[in-house]
């Protein structure tokens, strides 16, 4: 599922091939990905005008164009962005693609279309988009983080996760972190101490600023990504055998060694 760090790369990959470019041709290989517009308002709206500076917040990337619309992407579990030439033939999972120019092209590509493409006539419309998402877990501070777990009494994976409380971590760099952080995944949010949100932003940020570089979550073998996913998979750090379980739905991830248990008082 693409989290924080793909979503990053697919605004880097917009800005690369698409940032000051004239949309010449919306194609719309399946309308089932558009979410409130039709095929024939998109090409309407966005032909002939130019794509700007994308931004990304959280998991959604906004994509301006020369005083217009701007388009709103999310990708759900399995969606990408892809820069590819208009001349290159359709992937099968091609869903949305603008013909650009200067032979130019960006696709929306995605197998399960659990999300898709919006488009915002305004800046007050960007924002009633957005306004159910938190702030930014890359840029929220350590001050914010703390006052954001105090006033939540839910396990603090779940709180992670939480889009409406921080915007942009998935199942992934939420075990990550919690990991870094000798955290419990299923801690009450409210009963950890200034110094564990203190490691525990530190942990965030760490691992925020490093998956971000890399474009994705890393599966290296120092990390617990590199492990999770293995059936006799062990802590990197201490070498014991990792635990498997569901918080927030999702399956998780820890070490019973290095991630305690809160005790119950």
């Amino acid at each position: 599922m693409p989290e924080l760090p793909d979503v990053e790369g697919f605004r880097r990959e917009l800005a690369s091939c698409g940032q000051g470019r004239r949309i010449d041709r919306v194609r719309v290989d399946d309308p089932e990905v558009l979410r409130g517009v039709s095929e024939r308002r998109l090409r309407r709206e966005l032909q002939g005008r130019e794509f700007r500076e994308p931004q990304r917040h959280g998991k959604w990337l906004i994509a301006r164009t020369d005083g217009g619309p701007a388009v709103l992407l999310h990708f759900g579990m399995t969606g990408r962005l892809v820069c590819q030439s208009p001349q290159e033939p359709a992937h099968r999972h091609d869903r949305v693609r603008f013909d650009l120019s200067g032979g130019k092209g960006v696709r929306y590509r995605d197998q399960r279309k659990l999300q898709g493409l919006r488009l915002a006539g305004s800046e007050d419309a960007v924002a009633h988009t957005l306004a159910g998402q938190g702030p930014d877990a890359a840029s929220v501070g350590r001050a914010e983080l703390r006052e954001l777990l105090g006033g939540r009494r839910a396990r603090v994976k779940s709180v992670l996760m939480d889009q409406s409380a921080l915007a942009g971590l998935g199942n992934l760099l939420a075990d990550e972190i919690l990991w870094r952080a000798r955290l419990h995944p299923a801690r009450r949010a409210d009963r950890l101490t200034d110094e564990e949100s203190g490691r525990l932003h530190g942990a965030m940020r760490r691992v925020l600023a490093l998956s971000v570089r890399a474009g994705r979550v890393p599966d290296r073998a120092s990390w617990l990504t590199g492990h999770r996913d293995r059936p006799d998979g062990r802590c990197p750090r201490c070498g014991a055998g990792l635990r498997r379980g569901k918080v927030a739905g999702r399956t998780t991830v820890w070490c019973p060694h290095c991630q305690r248990e809160e005790r119950q008082t």
